[in-house]
């Protein structure tokens, strides 16, 4: 084999559903030199992203704590702790996240009842309230934000009628996560899990997830072995809590570094800040777009401020307009999956992307390759 050029790949402007663009400064802290995973300081940042995980989401929950992983193995985490063969679970799907979250509910041996609404709409809390009188729920998961289509569930009443079921609540936030507001204990939330390449704006690879104390009883009271070696909370749990910590696996140490740096820029700027920044720029977006002719997918009230999913207009190119854009002015937008492949495309406004530079920039390439 010849010997290989060094890697030079090109600086791109992230507006697509994930990885947003990151702060320099996260990128200077993932660079800093390796130490060993159970390293006493390594200990440190780790307790130090843990209380930074809690305050982002608005939870005292001791066992909280980031996956080695991607979101989705946050999801499989919550998913496969929770559940054992012959379980009854209610899984919400309006999109792509949604049908994943029953697939894996499957293959942890549950019985599946789906509540299901056209994708680009969101999960009707009627349909909620009669499939839980249905069955005996084990638990109830729901994606907070539906990355695929753009919207945004409301969760109070859902969550609500959940707790009067006697079931557990597990919300997918892994687009909503440092982008909008996510109060897991006010609402009553059990297990979530998230990922650190969107409103974060951390290197792709991390999950965040939390779990409530009557999670964590479930958890206690399991007859069967959880049926993944990796991620059993029961064994990963010890490598983040105590003065004595037990070895589970290497962490990623270089992510981790990053993970805390953004959590910090995070909490600089304060949640109810960054928050008010995402949905300022979506209405910015939003203006621009419609001015262009551009109609958006979602009803306002449910729209995602940090995903935007716009049809493509009549007679115009998907896969060539996006192709344009990321040749030749280096920026990434996405398509359509499902039945909206083709039909529409998610424009990214997620942490470090959220500004009104990209904002313009995105709109300028718009103007000139249509």
């Amino acid at each position: 084999m010849e010997n290989l050029r060094e890697m030079n790949t090109s600086t791109r402007i992230l507006m697509g559903p994930g990885p947003s663009d990151a702060h320099p400064r996260v990128l200077r802290a993932m660079s800093t030199p390796l130490i060993g995973h159970l390293d006493p300081e390594f200990l440190v940042v780790m307790d130090d992203i843990k209380a930074m995980v809690q305050e982002t989401l608005q939870t005292k929950n001791p066992l909280t704590f980031v996956v080695s992983a991607p979101g989705s193995a946050g999801m499989e985490t919550c998913l496969v702790n929770l559940l054992e063969p012959g379980d009854e679970a209610v899984i919400c799907i309006h999109g792509v996240f949604g049908n994943r979250l029953a697939d894996i509910a499957e293959r942890c041996g549950a019985k599946v009842i789906k509540v299901e609404a056209d994708w680009g709409t969101p999960i009707n809390s009627e349909d909620v309230k009669k499939a839980l009188a249905s069955c005996n729920p084990k638990l109830l998961a729901i994606v907070h934000a539906e990355t695929s289509t753009g919207v945004l569930q409301p969760l109070e009443e859902i969550s609500k009628m959940t707790k009067e079921a006697g079931a557990l609540l597990v919300v997918d936030a892994v687009t909503s996560y440092c982008g909008t507001d996510l109060k897991v204990d006010k609402w009553g939330i059990d297990a979530l899990y998230s990922g650190s390449q969107k409103c974060l704006s951390a290197p792709p690879g991390l999950s965040p997830v939390t779990f409530s104390q009557a999670a964590i009883d479930v958890l206690d009271n399991r007859k069967t072995k959880v049926q993944s070696w990796f991620l059993d909370l029961t064994m990963v749990k010890n490598y983040w809590t105590g003065a004595k910590r037990a070895y589970h696996h290497t962490a990623p140490i270089s992510a981790m570094f990053a993970m805390r740096e953004a959590l910090r820029i995070v909490l600089e700027e304060g949640l109810e800040n960054r928050f008010a920044r995402h949905l300022k720029n979506h209405e910015l977006l939003r203006d621009k777009l419609e001015a262009m002719g551009f109609e958006f997918l979602v009803e306002k009230q449910y729209r995602l401020p940090m995903l935007n999913a716009v049809r493509i207009p009549q007679g115009v190119d998907d896969v060539e307009v996006r192709k344009c854009l990321l040749e030749k002015y280096n920026i990434e937008i996405g398509g359509g999956l499902g039945p909206f492949a083709g039909k529409i495309w998610r424009v990214g406004l997620m942490g470090e992307s959220s500004d009104i530079n990209h904002i313009n920039m995105l709109i300028a390439a718009l103007k000139e390759v249509m």
